[in-house]
């Protein structure tokens, strides 16, 4: 079976399972059939529906059994925090979180996610201290944004 079928055939039993505010970010396959799967939800993703996804998919894969010798492992997990936002819906989630945008042209950008739309994002950018501080708010659109990170600030 190819990665992308597996890929594939992995994403189709997963929506069913995916209830609620619970929605898929990617899904990762390595040469030894490792599947990497990252969800998140609109309200936090607790634990125990992490186990319980991962304990259904698991089941449905053995019995349907894409890997006949059972030579296959399962990880599902929210995305770490050091992983880049892949979706909109992620954008959305983190308004009013600080973040790093790298753009396309490698510039950086730091600031406060303010808004997020399908088309773009709006960061505030703060510069300077006391009196000399400087509020500025920039709109990115979505497809000069290379990446995205949520930082996180004490």
């Amino acid at each position: 079976m190819s990665t992308d079928t597996a890929i594939q055939t992995v994403q189709n039993l997963l929506q069913p399972l995916l209830q609620e505010d619970v929605f898929l970010v990617s899904v990762k396959i390595k040469p030894t059939n490792n599947f990497k799967i990252y969800i998140d939800a609109d309200g936090g993703l607790p634990l125990e529906k992490c186990i319980k996804i991962n304990r259904a998919l698991y089941k449905q894969m053995e019995e349907m059994g894409l890997y006949p010798d059972g030579d296959f492992s399962l990880e599902v997990s929210s995305p770490g925090i050091d992983e880049p936002l892949k979706l909109i819906r992620q954008y959305k989630k983190n308004v009013g979180r600080f973040v790093e945008v790298i753009k396309t042209d490698e510039t950086k950008i730091e600031g406060k996610l303010l808004a997020a739309t399908d088309e773009q994002i709006t960061v505030e950018i703060t510069e300077g201290k006391g009196k000399k501080q400087t509020i500025t708010c920039l709109e990115l659109p979505i497809i000069d944004i290379k990446q995205t990170k949520v930082q996180i600030k004490f």
